[in-house]
């Protein structure tokens, strides 16, 4: 399935589930920053459907980029601007929602914290320990929350994963957590030539398959582990289609070190289809999760079973629901959106791409983001 497409279901099915805005409640006032990353094609297709989000600005310096998206999805000339700053400025939003290239991260926040207006990025947050410091930075002197969107956020497998395993603690302490998730290929998948053009970058992407992909893996396990950091961590990356990817790994595996438990992320422009799978193993049991909508889980006494999923809290059905009880002071970022997780998050990406070009293990110990030489 096209990147685009899986934040387009989420979203247009949390919009049937949401309540209406409550008296007096206005929408969202939203700008978007940035029309490189492919999920602003589902998120402004879901927004146009919904009535508790506003989409009052757009900025990207790629004008034919923004006539794209203008006819696409008939959005008016004036909401579009080629400068970030200019369109802060002008629009005022309550909150900002960047889809430009990892890279350019820190950037959006910057400028938008500068004028006290929240954000959300796609993931992951950065794309070196430097980048994801100057964020936190500009988040606390601008007083604003920055929360990361990943689509696995809003899976309700996780929710009750999270319920067995944390908080009845049914399996006992975890042990090992496997990750997997990806698909064919950006390419192969058919995603757009200014989302393939950076996503292929070294530098605005920050690697291949292991960033894109391997974010989702250190996000889930930071959370199940508390965000506790780990230990060490060790990596292969390999180019396995050179021939598309010459810049870029498209296949990577780390192992995690944590003191009593091991993580194993296995991100993939190579899968046979595309996937999002997140396994847990406990003492006494475990959890598995294939994708959002199932849930397989074996504990003491038992045989495995299939188990049913509820829907999330309207709260929690989306990035845009989320956002806005952020925003409006309903509730403070914690968990898989935080910018806490995210640091490390982003910690486990940069030891995890320096364990792949030296061939070594990377021990994390000392302040966040200075790993032990």
């Amino acid at each position: 399935m096209h990147y685009s497409m899986h934040i387009l279901l989420k979203l247009t099915l949390a919009a049937s589930l949401l309540p209406l805005l409550a008296a007096g409640e206005q929408p969202l006032r939203l700008c978007i920053a940035g029309l490189v990353h492919g999920h602003v094609d589902g998120f402004l297709r879901a927004a146009g459907q919904r009535k508790d989000v506003e989409i009052a600005g757009v900025f990207d310096p790629d004008t034919a980029l923004q006539r794209h998206y203008a006819q696409r999805y008939g959005l008016a000339d004036s909401v579009f601007f080629t400068d970030l700053g200019a369109m802060l400025d002008r629009v005022k939003p309550e909150a900002v929602a960047s889809f430009t290239s990892t890279f350019n991260h820190a950037m959006v926040v910057e400028a938008s914290a500068r004028r006290h207006i929240h954000v959300m990025m796609e993931k992951p947050l950065a794309v070196n320990m430097a980048d994801a410091r100057a964020i936190a930075r500009a988040a606390h002197e601008g007083g604003i929350q920055v929360i990361v969107n990943y689509e696995t956020t809003w899976y309700p497998s996780h929710a009750a994963m999270w319920h067995i395993v944390k908080d009845q603690r049914a399996a006992g302490d975890i042990r090992k957590m496997v990750a997997m998730d990806g698909h064919q290929g950006p390419k192969e998948i058919g995603v757009g030539p200014e989302f393939l053009g950076w996503l292929t970058d070294p530098v605005k992407n920050g690697a291949g398959a292991l960033f894109d992909f391997g974010c989702y893996g250190a996000n889930l396990m930071t959370w199940m582990m508390d965000n506790q950091r780990p230990v060490a961590v060790t990596a292969i990356a390999q180019t396995i289609k050179p021939q598309i990817y010459a810049r870029v790994d498209d296949e990577a595996s780390v192992l995690i070190e944590y003191p009593k438990a091991q993580g194993i992320i296995q991100a993939s422009w190579n899968w046979p289809f595309g996937r999002k799978d997140f396994e847990v193993y406990g003492e006494r049991g475990y959890a598995i999760a294939a994708g959002g909508d199932a849930l397989r889980v074996r504990l003491p006494g038992g045989q495995e079973e299939a188990r049913t999923l509820e829907a999330l809290p309207p709260e929690e059905h989306d990035s845009i629901a989320y956002l806005t009880a952020i925003v409006r002071g309903k509730r403070k970022p914690a968990g898989l959106s935080s910018l806490e997780n995210n640091m490390i998050v982003t910690e486990i990406l940069v030891a995890a791409r320096e364990s792949a070009q030296t061939g070594r293990t990377i021990k994390l110990s000392g302040p966040l983001g200075d790993p032990a030489r």
